[in-house]
């Protein structure tokens, strides 16, 4: 069995950890784990396979649930030797980045590494994925037409 993380842990952390390493670039999860030096022994208990999952939208973002549609997705779990286990989803066909983020999943468990690893790995990650969120935002904006004050200038 998992040991607990530790108390040490700010809660929903490792939530918010597996969430920004799933949604990550591959490539660039891949570069910043070698940066950050670790190579714990581990065992892998389910190796990377590829599968479907159903994904729900909501009508008008918070009314009745319905069927978007299927997505594929890559799963991992692995075990360090000194017996956290992690788990690892991520969107896509990835087995390399589903069990990369299952092995950064266990070793966050340990008190140990939770500051290389927020600092080295999920803070970097974070704020790319912020400054995409923001160019994507700025790029809507930018084609953002208002109706209203089309009409009203054109004596309407």
């Amino acid at each position: 069995m998992s040991p607990a993380p530790s108390s040490a842990a700010a809660p929903g952390q490792r939530q918010r950890w597996l969430s920004v390493l799933a949604k990550s670039p591959a490539d660039r999860l891949e570069a910043l784990w070698r940066e950050l030096g670790a190579a714990p022994s581990y065992t892998i208990l389910r190796r990377p396979e590829i599968g479907l999952v159903m994904v729900q939208g909501r009508i008008s973002g918070s009314g009745a649930p319905f069927a978007a549609g299927e997505m594929t997705v890559t799963r991992a779990a692995v075990r360090l030797e000194s017996g956290e286990i992690g788990i690892g989803y991520v969107g896509g066909r990835h087995p390399r980045q589903a069990e990369l983020v299952a092995t950064i999943d266990a070793l966050g468990q340990r008190p140990e590494w939770q500051d290389p690893i927020e600092c080295r790995i999920v803070a970097p990650l974070e704020q790319e994925a912020d400054a995409r969120r923001r160019l994507r935002a700025a790029k809507a904006a930018a084609t953002k037409v208002d109706f209203f004050t089309v009409a009203r200038e054109g004596g309407v």
